[in-house]
C-alpha cells in the first residue's frame, strides 16, 4: 500500500510544480521593469551595446517560449541558472547559503506553536466555557487576526527597543558563530558545546519565531479543542471512564489520539504558511532566509532566483501534505484499509 500510496503522490508533483513554474514564469515576465536596468543601475553610464550584450548574455533576448523551455529543461537538472542581482552566482548556490536559516526559524516557530496549541487545546476541551477555554479563544481570535508584520513590529519596539532583552535583527551575534557544521546555528552550537552561541542564536530567534507561531498556534488550538469536545462525548471514551481509568489516561491515551486525526491536516497546511509567511516577518526582522531573499530578488526583478524559490515553496508544500497524509493513515486504522 505505501509504495504505491506515496509513489502516486510524488507523480501528482510533476503537475503541480509545472503549474507553478508556468505562471511564475508568466508572472515575472509581465512584471513592470528590467532586470538588465536593475543590474546596471549603479554601474553609471553605459551604451546600449552592453546592455544588448548584457540581455543576450543571459537568454534575456530570446522569446518567452525559448526562454521558459530552457529554464525547464535545466530546472529538471537542479540549475536554476544565474542570479542577476548576486553578481551572476548560481542560484543554487545562493539558495543553499538561505536555506539553513529559514529552515531553522521555521522549525522552531512550528514545534513553538505546537508546545502551546495542543496542551492549551485539550486543557480548553476538557474545561469548555471555563475560564481558560475563554481567554484561549479569543486569544486564539487575536492570533488568527494580528497580520504578521504588525505583531512583529510590536513585539521588536516593546522587547526589543523598550526593554531591550531581545534583538531585533540578524540570526547570531557575529562575534559567537559557532563551527559550521549542519549551518543550524542551534544545532551546531549543541554539536560543539557552545552555550553562549546556542544562547544567542535562541534569543535571535525568539521575536521571529512567535511572530510567525501565533496563527499556527491559535489555527491548531481551535483544531485540537473542537475535536476533542467531539470525541470526549463518543462511548468509547465514556465506557474508558467507567472503567475506573484516571482521567489523565482517559484524555491523553483514548481521546487525543482520535482527536489528533483531523488535526494533522491543518498542522501540515499551517506549516505551508509558515513558510509563505516567513517572507514577510523574515523582512521585518532583516532575517537572511529565503523569505528576505526573494523580496530582494523580487524587487530586483531577478527572475532565476524568484522561480526557484516558488518551486522550493512549492515543493515543500505538497511535500508536508504527503507527509500529512502519510501520518493520517498511521493513525487512524480505516484510512490504511481503503
Amino acid at each position: 500500500m505505501w509504495p504505491r500510496f506515496i509513489a502516486h503522490r510524488l507523480l501528482q508533483l510533476i503537475p503541480v510544480l509545472i503549474g507553478v513554474s508556468v505562471i511564475v514564469f508568466l508572472t515575472m515576465h509581465l512584471t513592470p521593469g528590467d532586470p538588465i536596468e536593475h543590474m546596471l543601475g549603479q554601474a553609471g553610464r553605459v551604451t546600449r551595446e552592453q546592455i544588448d550584450d548584457l540581455r543576450a548574455h543571459y537568454g534575456l533576448d530570446r522569446p518567452f517560449l525559448v526562454q521558459y523551455g530552457l529554464f525547464l529543461r535545466h530546472a529538471a537538472g537542479g540549475d536554476f541558472g544565474s542570479s542577476y542581482s548576486h553578481q551572476g552566482r548560481p542560484v543554487r548556490e545562493v539558495l543553499l547559503e538561505r536555506l539553513p536559516a529559514t529552515l531553522e526559524l521555521t522549525l522552531f516557530a512550528f514545534l513553538l506553536a505546537l508546545a502551546f496549541a495542543i496542551p492549551a487545546g485539550v486543557i480548553a476541551a476538557t474545561r469548555p466555557q471555563g475560564a481558560f477555554d475563554r481567554s484561549a479563544t479569543v486569544g486564539a481570535l487575536l492570533g488568527i487576526s494580528m497580520p504578521g508584520f504588525w505583531l512583529g513590529i510590536v513585539l521588536m519596539i516593546i522587547f526589543g527597543l523598550r526593554l531591550r532583552w531581545l534583538p531585533i535583527s540578524g540570526r547570531i551575534d557575529l562575534a559567537l558563530i559557532p563551527q559550521a557544521l549542519t549551518g543550524l546555528n542551534t544545532v551546531d552550537a549543541l554539536l560543539t558545546a557552545n552555550g553562549p552561541a546556542l544562547w544567542s542564536a535562541l534569543k535571535h530567534l525568539l521575536l521571529p519565531g512567535v511572530t510567525m507561531a501565533a496563527p499556527m498556534a491559535a489555527m491548531v488550538m481551535r483544531m485540537v479543542r473542537s475535536s476533542m469536545i467531539g470525541v470526549l462525548g463518543q462511548d468509547y471514551v465514556q465506557f474508558a471512564r467507567a472503567k475506573g481509568l484516571p482521567e489523565r489516561t482517559v484524555v491523553g491515551k483514548h481521546a487525543l489520539k482520535n482527536a489528533l486525526i483531523p488535526t494533522v491536516n491543518i498542522v501540515a497546511i499551517q506549516t505551508g504558511l509558515l513558510l509563505s509567511g516567513n517572507m514577510i516577518v523574515e523582512t521585518v526582522f532583516q532575517y537572511p532566509g529565503i523569505g528576505k531573499l526573494a523580496v530582494d530578488a523580487i524587487a530586483a526583478a531577478d527572475y532565476p532566483l524568484v522561480q526557484a524559490v516558488v518551486l522550493v515553496y512549492a515543493v515543500s508544500y505538497v511535500l508536508l501534505n504527503l507527509g500529512a497524509d502519510a501520518l493520517q493513515a498511521l493513525l487512524d486504522p480505516r484510512i490504511r484499509a481503503l
